[in-house]
């Protein structure tokens, strides 16, 4: 079993809260939470670089891990900036600040942020894992890498058909239904839990079977965020398409 070092893990967490501090002054002149979004996938990227510092060089997990980790957090943050350029606030950031006035601005640094930057501290955990032993790279490292691939592509292909559907001005007030949201009502959040679980397969490649928190903290966030509610006329592709784990629609 590969060692849990707790000085490592912890190095990442300054590191997530400036971060998140850094993001949140960008917040107050745009008065726009927006920017939060492509956070996420950024910080994880940054905890990866920071791990990668202090682990021994001869790790053979190392590089490939860092490679994976660089496309899918680059991929999001840009999909997610582009997504979100010039547009109006996300309406459940609208809703967040409607509940806690006055000094909205001020509390989001400890409401958003902060927060975000702990769970991510978490996420982190397989990282650490895959870097924390030099036990050469086996069948469990290729299955995790396979199903990284899968879940990323999932996630890929899902936002690329939900951007598209979004541009078509005959789709306005409509549901996408079509494509791989035509089997769960989420694929980006299953491809990225899939992608995740895949990281922590290396890790356990590595010995760090301790490192399980990570995607089953992420899997949980994902799923309670994939059940919330939708608008009105979401109510029928509810009803037939599963909120999370892909399957046939229900007839």
């Amino acid at each position: 079993m590969a060692p849990f070092e707790f000085d490592t893990w912890y190095a990442a967490l300054p590191v997530l809260v400036a971060a998140a501090t850094f993001t949140w002054l960008l917040s107050l002149p745009l008065r726009n939470l927006n920017v939060a979004f492509p956070l996420w996938s950024l910080m994880l990227f940054a905890a990866g670089v920071t791990y990668a510092l202090q682990a021994d060089p001869r790790a053979p997990r190392l590089s490939p891990v860092l490679w994976l980790l660089a496309a899918w957090a680059l991929r999001l943050a840009g999909h997610l900036a582009v997504r979100n350029a010039g547009q109006p606030e996300d309406r459940r950031y609208q809703d967040v600040r409607a509940r806690h006035q006055p000094r909205f601005a001020l509390k989001s640094l400890y409401l958003v942020f902060w927060p975000m930057a702990a769970l991510a501290w978490v996420v982190s955990l397989p990282l650490v894992g895959a870097f924390a032993s030099i036990r050469p790279l086996g069948r469990l490292d290729y299955a995790g890498m396979l199903l990284w691939a899968v879940g990323f592509g999932i996630e890929a292909v899902g936002d690329w058909q939900l951007a598209r559907f979004r541009r078509d001005p005959a789709n306005r007030g409509l549901v996408l239904s079509r494509g791989l949201w035509r089997y769960t009502r989420h694929p980006n959040y299953f491809g990225e839990a899939c992608a995740w679980w895949g990281f922590w397969l290396i890790a356990c490649a590595a010995g760090a079977w301790w490192t399980l928190p990570g995607p089953v903290l992420l899997t949980g966030l994902l799923r309670l965020r994939a059940a919330g509610k939708g608008r009105p006329q979401y109510a029928d592709y509810v009803l037939k398409t599963n909120a999370f784990f892909p399957a046939r629609p229900r007839k």
